[in-house]
């Protein structure tokens, strides 16, 4: 394990140097690893895994989209392709990336089939976090492991497939075996990743909760319908408005962001600019602040965990969703950026012509 520092506190992770692929595959060459759930997360790291040279197989309900998926993906049916029960019962090491209500009505099925010495895998903490709600509780003979990568499966898989990595958190939650520690940290290779930073089931979901709640995505998503909203009442066109709130922002910014830094962009900026953020990021800071708190309160309640578990058993939740989709689709700001993705396909396509 390397000790890097990261902004001025020292942390301990787990990098490819100090544990190779070859390591991963030798603390693992006994095991059976069964992706159960071939949806967000499960063609990612099983696809990964497979080509890194783990015996992996993958369970699925036969005749969904998600079974058609994993035969386009190579996986054969009987062979490294089975129905969820049967995969579960061949696995040694169970990796649940069922969705979390997936995860709540399969787990009797799934705690059945792990006998004693089995490894339950997860990459996500909600189950087990909030368990007086969802209700999995793993047999105490049993090694209950994360590895939670820091993106979705399609960047993961995409990542992979180029040569670098998604970095991911891992943790122990249970350790009967006294090696759940090794198998973590093997799995969090096999998969892809960048590098593994450690944590614990409730610190992964209690961050994730909050961050896709927050900042990725809801955050986002409000301040972004926001700004727009002034620019439009203030007389601004529907592109104006949505170039300079959407397609900066996704297309030029946040990339150099990533790559250099926020302080590398406010150097690289004009000084009006620059002078303007820095100027205004703190007002933004101290308005959202409270709201943070408020969102991290209670995903920490399980107040988050109810209502996602409640709203997610709904008979008709699927529909009620699909209409809240389709009023985000419909909306102007997001009918406008439909055209100027179309506008930016048909210049790319112009350049690639004249190259």
């Amino acid at each position: 394990m390397a000790q890097i520092n990261f902004g001025g506190i020292d942390e301990n992770v787990v990098t490819r140097d100090e544990f190779p692929l070859a390591k991963a595959l030798e603390v693992l060459q006994d095991d059976t690893i069964a992706v159960i759930g071939y949806g967000v997360q499960g063609p990612g790291q099983a696809l990964n895994m497979r080509d890194n040279g783990f015996n992996v197989i993958v369970g699925q309900r036969q005749g969904t989209a998600s079974w058609t998926r994993a035969i386009k993906d190579g996986w054969v049916e009987g062979e490294t392709l089975f129905s969820l029960e049967e995969a579960a019962e061949r696995g040694t090491i169970v990796c649940n990336l069922l969705s979390d209500a997936g995860q709540i009505a399969l787990w009797p099925m799934l705690k059945e089939r792990l006998t004693p010495g089995k490894t339950l895998y997860f990459s996500h903490g909600f189950g087990i976090t909030f368990n007086d709600q969802t209700g999995i509780i793993p047999p105490a003979d049993v090694d209950v492991i994360l590895v939670a990568p820091k993106g979705s499966g399609t960047s993961l898989r995409r990542l992979f497939q180029a040569g670098g990595g998604l970095n991911s958190s891992f943790a122990v939650f249970q350790d009967a075996s006294g090696h759940a520690y090794e198998k973590a940290v093997a799995m969090g290779i096999g998969v892809g990743s960048g590098y593994l930073f450690e944590t614990d089931f409730k610190k992964e979901v209690y961050s994730d909760l909050t961050g896709e709640r927050g900042v990725l995505m809801g955050a986002l998503a409000g301040i972004i319908e926001a700004q727009y909203q002034v620019l439009r009442q203030r007389g601004h066109s529907p592109s104006e408005a949505f170039n300079e709130t959407v397609e900066e922002l996704t297309q030029s910014l946040v990339p150099l962001v990533g790559e250099n830094g926020m302080d590398w962009m406010f150097a690289n900026c004009s000084v009006t600019a620059q002078r303007g953020a820095l100027d205004w990021k703190g007002r933004f800071r101290e308005a959202t602040l409270p709201v943070l708190n408020e969102l991290y309160d209670s995903v920490a309640s399980g107040e988050e965990a109810r209502r996602t578990i409640e709203r997610g058993s709904t008979p008709n939740y699927r529909s009620e969703l699909e209409a809240e989709l389709k009023e985000v689709g419909d909306s102007e700001l997001w009918q406008t950026g439909a055209t100027v993705r179309q506008l930016r396909s048909k210049a790319a396509e112009k350049v690639e012509e004249l190259g």
